[in-house]
């Protein structure tokens, strides 16, 4: 079982923004798409504040978040990296197999990482981490750089607190080959 401690708001900026996207999406009938929660069980709780300070996982989660956009299964992870090079210990196996899964049944799956020491945003498709994953297990660098990331899947266009990455969707889409 994993113990976890409090990392104050990591993160919280980006599932804010994540959020308020979704809102958007479902409002305009777009896309309804779900926040998935840990499973967590609180080990010691400051009762005065009603804060959980010591907790352990459940079970392993698959993905942060799931749902269907005009009639496609997505689901995507979200995450941040202070620097420009991106650590592939951040996803964990038993993500992307899930992800696999999915796109096997004719879902589309990603990551959208922030870069937040450069504030950008990238759409990372599960094929293009499977190249980079590959490359570890070759014997290769376990992470990426910024640099070496498909120039049209950065998240050019984000707006205030809206990620457009329905259109991102539409790119990866294109790029898979006809069934």
């Amino acid at each position: 079982m994993a113990t976890w401690k409090s990392r104050g708001l990591r993160g919280s900026v980006l599932e804010e923004m994540i959020g308020t996207t979704n809102n958007l999406y479902a409002s305009e009938d777009l896309a309804l798409i779900q926040k998935i929660p840990t499973p967590i069980t609180p080990i010691d709780m400051d009762h005065s504040t009603k804060q959980i300070k010591l907790a352990y996982f459940d079970k392993k989660s698959t993905v942060d978040y799931i749902g269907v956009a005009q009639g496609i299964p997505i689901c995507f992870d979200a995450k941040e990296c202070a620097t420009d090079r991106f650590t592939l210990a951040n996803i964990h196996e038993h993500q992307v197999i899930f992800m696999q899964a999915f796109e096997k049944q004719e879902g589309i799956a990603f990551f959208l990482i922030h870069f937040t020491g450069s504030d950008r945003f990238y759409y990372l498709r599960l094929s293009e981490y499977e190249v980079f994953e590959k490359r570890a297990f070759d014997g290769g660098r376990k992470s990426f750089a910024i640099d070496e990331l498909d120039p049209d899947f950065f998240i050019e266009d984000v707006n205030g607190p809206i990620i457009p990455y329905l259109d991102y969707i539409q790119k990866d889409i294109n790029l898979r080959p006809e069934s």
